[in-house]
This record gives C-alpha cells, structure tokens and sequence, in this order.
C-alpha cells in the first residue's frame, strides 16, 4: 500500500532553513515514521506521536492514508 505525507508549513520553512545533512536526515526520520504504521495515532483525531531518528525527530499526526507532519527537530 502507498502512503502519502503532508508537511505543516512550519515544518517546510524548518527543513528550507536546514544544510543538506540535515534536511537528508530528516527526510530518513520521516520515512521511517511513514512505514511504521503501527506507532502511528488514531487516524483523524488531535492526537500526534513522535519519531526519533539518528540526529532528529519528527512530530506528527496521522490520516487514513498517510501522515502529516507538523513540526521537525535537528541536532546537527
């Protein structure tokens, strides 16, 4: 099955502002929240989760075919 992913405009303007490493490693995290539909929250609701990658992490909600992110960290 696909699944597709929204980004919040905050979470554009974040990665826009980021180096090349960074918004690399962000774009991995988000993958890897994307395939793991099982931690993902209740499609549809006000709920969000959070997913961890090596040097950032992401913060999201999800949609019944796919999430959106709404915010976006990096440690670089």
């Amino acid at each position: 099955m696909t699944y597709s992913v929204d980004l919040a405009i905050r979470a554009e303007d974040a990665l826009a502002q980021l180096p090349d490493d960074g918004r690399s490693d962000v774009m991995e995290t988000i993958a890897a929240a994307l395939v793991r539909r099982e931690t993902w929250p209740a499609p549809g609701g006000w709920d969000g989760a959070a997913h961890f990658g090596r040097r950032s992490w992401i913060a999201f909600t999800a949609h019944a075919v796919g999430i959106e992110v709404y915010d976006v960290w990096w440690v670089g």
